[in-house]
């Protein structure tokens, strides 16, 4: 039988889960929201409990304009409301939009992938042809295997719900199998190595069982309004109509160089969608907010212009004087990163972002924005109190910022010594 899984905030080593509310970590026991593991994403039982209690006073439709895997639109299904998502990353919104089909016949599941892992141990597949990270992470035989079940997925898929699931069950093995030590984004880690890679063809079949199993266990839910994920800008929120939601629950990327185009590089390269890091440019960078110095490169030299924006007029004179800093403390270090224009542009991204919510969100409604401010080179950007005003700018009525927990205090190895922090902006419409 399977064990019920905890949905509240219970301790746990690493303290209470709502102090981590930005992070996926917990995710990772749940049903459905297991299914591929996200490191942009952050907690849906911190989500549930927030969509449940804006249910219970009327709110009926929530929407996440950053939805990553789909966090926010899985629990708006589980309490039962109408939940839409827009996420600009191609592959990630594909990877939401496969697991909305959890309404779908598990024993049908069993039976489609009960099929492409046949198809696979008896056509085999080739390790010849593939992109040089591709060959970097695996042995010949583990990348044969796995070509055969792409091959097999190929083969069989007429585009249903349960082709889709079977490709998120093969896209969500690629790091399992790999012996080599990926990181979070796939940069082949020198010198680790994992002490067992799983074989491709039984990490399959084990993830279409966990697959259909999680779905048996959500059954009680298939009378919910079922999610809508849209593949869009969130500084648009193009598929979302005027006053729509009740209710935004999101986390948006933090202006921390994180660069979510690469995170999932190794999956669309396996897949033949990207042939290497150069691609990444055209495929996803140029659609996402810019929070990353590999974002803003042909971008770097319109910074100027880009803080006299109107739109950024609450901040803009702060702004400006962080970008100056940044930009002449680039001169101090070997990568000169463009942090100046990255900071720029995220927060003229996010002013673009607040405007399309404040016209998405119901007069009343209220957003939430889990949130964590940064200090690239060492220089503070306060990301929630500008991110608040500019919220104001759009339109919106008021704001205030729950910090939830410390940053950047344990000083070993770190980059600077800035102490940062992580909480909730809450804004009210």
């Amino acid at each position: 039988m399977q064990q019920r899984l905890l949905f509240d905030f219970e301790e746990n080593e690493d303290g209470p889960r709502d102090r981590r509310s930005g992070s996926f970590v917990d995710n990772m026991q749940l049903p459905v929201h297991r299914w591929f593991r996200y490191s942009a994403g952050f907690s849906a039982a911190w989500a549930g409990q927030v969509i449940r209690e804006a249910a219970a006073g009327g709110a009926l439709r929530v929407f996440d304009p950053f939805a990553g895997s789909g966090t926010v639109v899985l629990e708006a299904e589980r309490a039962g409301v109408e939940g839409v998502g827009v996420e600009a990353h191609p592959f990630v919104a594909r990877i939401a939009r496969a697991k909305l089909h959890w309404r779908e016949d598990p024993q049908e599941l069993r039976q489609l992938g009960a099929k492409i892992a046949r198809t696979a141990e008896k056509d085999g597949g080739t390790a010849q042809g593939h992109a040089p990270l591709v060959t970097k992470c695996y042995p010949v035989e583990a990348l044969e295997k796995l070509d055969a079940l792409k091959q097999a997925w190929l083969k069989t898929n007429d585009g249903s719900a349960l082709a889709e699931l079977c490709w998120l069950a093969l896209v969500s093995v690629l790091r399992a199998t790999s012996p080599v030590g990926t990181a979070q984004w796939q940069y082949v880690l020198p010198k680790k190595t994992k002490a067992k890679a799983a074989d491709p063809l039984v990490a399959f079949a084990e993830r279409v069982r966990v697959l259909a199993a999680d779905m048996a266990y959500w059954r009680e839910n298939r009378a919910a309004p079922t999610g809508r994920i849209f593949c869009e800008d969130a500084r648009t929120c193009a598929g979302v109509a005027d006053g729509w939601a009740d209710l935004v629950v999101t986390s948006p990327p933090y202006a921390n160089n994180y660069d979510y185009a690469d995170a999932t590089r190794l999956e669309m390269t396996f897949l033949g969608e990207i042939d290497g890091w150069g691609d990444l440019q055209a495929a996803v960078r140029s659609r996402l907010v810019r929070s990353c110095t590999q974002h803003v490169g042909p971008y770097a030299g319109e910074t100027a212009n880009v803080l006299k924006e109107p739109v950024l007029g609450p901040v803009a004179d702060e702004l400006a004087e962080v970008c100056a800093r940044l930009d002449a403390e680039k001169e101090h270090h070997g990568g000169k990163k463009q942090y100046h224009a990255m900071v720029a542009h995220y927060f003229l991204d996010l002013a673009r972002v607040w405007q399309a919510l404040r016209r998405a969100t119901r007069t009343g409604g209220k957003v939430c924005f889990v949130v964590g401010d940064s200090a690239p080179y060492g220089i503070h950007v306060p990301v929630d109190r500008w991110l608040g005003e500019l919220a104001l700018a759009a339109g919106f009525k008021r704001y205030s910022f729950e910090k939830l927990r410390d940053r950047n205090t344990k000083w070993k190895n770190r980059k600077h010594r800035v102490p940062l922090h992580e909480g909730r902006l809450w804004v009210e419409g």
